[in-house]
C-alpha cells in the first residue's frame, strides 16, 4: 500500500457471535416494513429530519471519495406543482407510447399511472443528482467515477434514514429527467438520476399486494 495520511479506523462495539447475529436480524426486520407508498398526507415534516437524512446519505462510498452527487430537497408549493406537472407530462407520454407492451404488463399489479398527485401533496421532495465532474473540494472539476453505483447506495441508504425517521417514501424516475435539473437551477454536468417523495402516509394508504412479494434468500444469494 503507498504512503498516504491515515487515522485509526472508527472503533466498532464488542459483540458476540449471538449479538451480531441479532442486531443484524433486527435490522432486516426494520427495512423489511419499508414499503413504497403512494398516498400522503400533507403535514409537515421538519427540515431537519431531512438534513440528518441527506447527511447519512452523504457517508456513502464513493469512487475515489469525490462523493459525485447532489440532493435538491424542495418544500416549496410552487415548485413541487413545477415538478408535478412536467412529471405528468412525461409519465402521460410514456403510458401512452413509450412503454413497451412488456413493461406495462409488469406494471399493471402496481396500479402505477401517469397521475402523480403526491408530488403536490407530500411535504417533501428530494431530487438526487450524480455529478460527472466535481472533486472532493469546493469548486473542483475534475473526473468522477463510478458515478451510478455511488449515488445508488447513497440513495438506498437516503431511504434507509427516512424510513428510520417513521417516514413512507416513494422513488420516482420519470423519464426522461431532464426537466429536473432545469426546475432545480442544477449545472449542465449533473444529471437527475431519482426523485424520493418523503412524508407521513396517508390514514387509508395502501400498497399493492405485488409489492410485498420479495425473493427468498435462496434466490437472492448463492454461498461458495
Amino acid at each position: 500500500m503507498k504512503p498516504h495520511a491515515t487515522i485509526p479506523y472508527t472503533a466498532l462495539p464488542a459483540m458476540s457471535d449471538a449479538e451480531r447475529i441479532a442486531a443484524a436480524e433486527a435490522f432486516r426486520d426494520h427495512v423489511g416494513k419499508r414499503r413504497t407508498c403512494r398516498m400522503f398526507t400533507d403535514a409537515p415534516v421538519p427540515r431537519a429530519v431531512i438534513a440528518a437524512a441527506i447527511e447519512a446519505a452523504g457517508t456513502a462510498p464513493s469512487g475515489a471519495n469525490h462523493q459525485p452527487w447532489h440532493f435538491a430537497a424542495i418544500s416549496s408549493p410552487e415548485v413541487k406543482h413545477r415538478i408535478r406537472l412536467a412529471a405528468e407530462e412525461e409519465e402521460a407520454a410514456f403510458y401512452a407510447s413509450r412503454a413497451g407492451q412488456e413493461w406495462l404488463e409488469a406494471l399493471a399489479p402496481l396500479g402505477t399511472d401517469e397521475d402523480k398527485g403526491f408530488l403536490d401533496l407530500a411535504p417533501w421532495l428530494i431530487v438526487v443528482f450524480g455529478q460527472r465532474r466535481g472533486g472532493i473540494e469546493p469548486g473542483e472539476s475534475r473526473q468522477n467515477y463510478y458515478v451510478t453505483e455511488s449515488v445508488g447506495i447513497a440513495c438506498g441508504l437516503l431511504l434507509t434514514a427516512l424510513h428510520n425517521a417513521g417516514l413512507a417514501t416513494l422513488t420516482h424516475t420519470p423519464s426522461p429527467m431532464g426537466f429536473l435539473r432545469d426546475i432545480c437551477g442544477r449545472p449542465a454536468n449533473e444529471k437527475p438520476l431519482m426523485l424520493v417523495v418523503a412524508g407521513h402516509p396517508a390514514p387509508d394508504a395502501t400498497v399493492p399486494v405485488h409489492a410485498t412479494r420479495k425473493k427468498p434468500l435462496d434466490q437472492i444469494a448463492s454461498w461458495l
